[in-house]
């Protein structure tokens, strides 16, 4: 029995599904082929991700393969209630809705993982949190798992390295076509696509502050450049700084970026990116958004400490007046802007990151019994990179969609770039 807000939604969702599907013809091919392989027979697949139309159909897509499907979200208000009763109508277990509290949301990861997965799926890591913490009972079920995000893979790792993972994790956010596409283009395009809807305003002629120069943070950086913005760059790591002034941005420290931005943008994977000593120093309204998983990266709590008062301006605006006088505007309560306050990544970016989730769950279920030698050896890693194969193959079946032909290396010219006597 599913836990969602409104049944009657459905046919809204399975709208909002069906368009997906037409647009990622990659994971479309894939779930043809596991509706005749069938490679999850009998098992449950348990996943957390932010629950709108390309996650949906990407638990579709496990369903056609033979696993009994649990889904909830994995961020309060990036769930779709439409979404989740399309999902629910097509017999998949579905516990979630939009503006879940603290309370509900932990009950909902719970009820995921009520009848013992075979396989999670995850964003950021709180089903392999909870999953360790409150039902360990589970663990030797678990066949393995796939986590989807940088801020996920930064706890995996940490908790493989003091030996508390309890089963192997794919790490896909890893994978080339992943973290190439997805969190390059597809946070790029999708952070202000929320921005912009939410808002109203133009980026032209504006100081944009973008914290963080990975993968994520390039796209933001690069898209805010392309709309006519002047774009400052806050780093701590030395060489990406080095790359992002001669990718042709400022950069500065955040207290002195904090003087110039009217829009901010976090994309570091860390806490307290933005604090209230930084706000009192921003211009009258500088607008602030976080594209991290967690809504840590702009210190919240201490901006509602701060504030004198705070006010709704518009749908997914709040104001904060501050001691000085000036105003700052937070965006989507600090949690992610591309889908707290938008539609999430394109679908035909997300059809090649959910094309390598897919795979590489099979992966996992094809090669159970090799897996669990892997965890009873404390010398191996549980953390597992995503096989070359897989990557290249979704690389190819894009390629093909895209009706894009390359080169093939002849034998001769295997030979001469395997040889060292040339």
């Amino acid at each position: 029995m599913s836990e969602i807000r409104d049944i009657s939604l459905a046919e809204s969702g399975n709208r909002k599904i069906d368009w997906v599907e037409a647009h990622m013809p990659v994971l479309r091919s894939i779930a043809e082929d596991f509706a005749v392989s069938r490679p999850f027979e009998g098992m449950k697949v348990a996943l957390s991700i932010h629950l709108e139309a390309k996650t949906a159909y990407l638990a579709c897509v496990f369903q056609k393969g033979g696993a009994d499907v649990y889904a909830t979200g994995s961020n309060v208000l990036s769930t779709q209630d439409d979404v989740a009763a399309g999902l629910a109508s097509r017999g998949i277990r579905v516990f979630a809705w939009h503006g879940a509290t603290a309370e509900e949301y932990e009950h909902h990861l719970a009820c995921v993982l009520q009848d013992g997965p075979q396989i999670i799926i995850d964003d950021g890591g709180d089903l392999v949190n909870m999953i360790h913490n409150r039902f360990p009972e589970l663990l030797p079920g678990v066949i393995g798992g796939c986590e989807e995000t940088t801020t996920g893979i930064k706890r995996l790792l940490a908790m493989d390295a003091d030996g508390s993972l309890g089963f192997p994790m794919m790490l896909v956010n890893n994978a080339q076509c992943k973290f190439l596409f997805d969190n390059r283009y597809g946070t790029g395009q999708s952070v202000w696509n929320g921005i912009n809807r939410t808002t109203n305003l133009i980026v032209a002629g504006k100081d944009v502050v973008v914290a963080g120069y990975g993968w994520c943070g390039k796209g933001v950086a690069m898209r805010a450049k392309g709309l006519g913005a002047r774009v400052i760059v806050t780093e701590i790591d030395p060489i990406k700084a080095v790359e992002a002034v001669m990718d042709g941005f400022t950069v500065l420290p955040m207290a002195e970026a904090a003087k110039t931005g009217d829009i901010f943008v976090t994309v570091t994977g860390c806490r307290d990116v933005i604090t209230p000593e930084h706000m009192l120093t921003m211009k009258e309204g500088a607008l602030l958004t976080n594209a991290g998983h967690f809504n840590v990266e702009v210190d919240v709590e201490g901006l509602e400490k701060l504030a004198v008062t705070k006010e709704l301006r518009r749908d997914n605006i709040t104001g904060y007046i501050l001691p000085n006088g000036r105003s700052v505007n937070l965006i989507a309560e600090g949690r992610l802007v591309n889908l707290a306050a938008g539609d999430g990544h394109p679908a035909e970016i997300m059809d090649m990151s959910f094309a390598i989730q897919a795979l590489s769950a099979e992966y996992l279920a094809r090669n159970r019994e090799a897996l669990e030698q892997r965890r009873q050896d404390p010398s191996l890693s549980n953390t597992i990179p995503v096989p070359e194969e897989i990557d290249r193959a979704v690389a190819e079946r894009k390629l093909g969609f895209m009706g894009v032909s390359i080169d093939h290396l002849t034998k001769e010219q295997e030979t001469y770039l395997k040889s060292w006597n040339l």
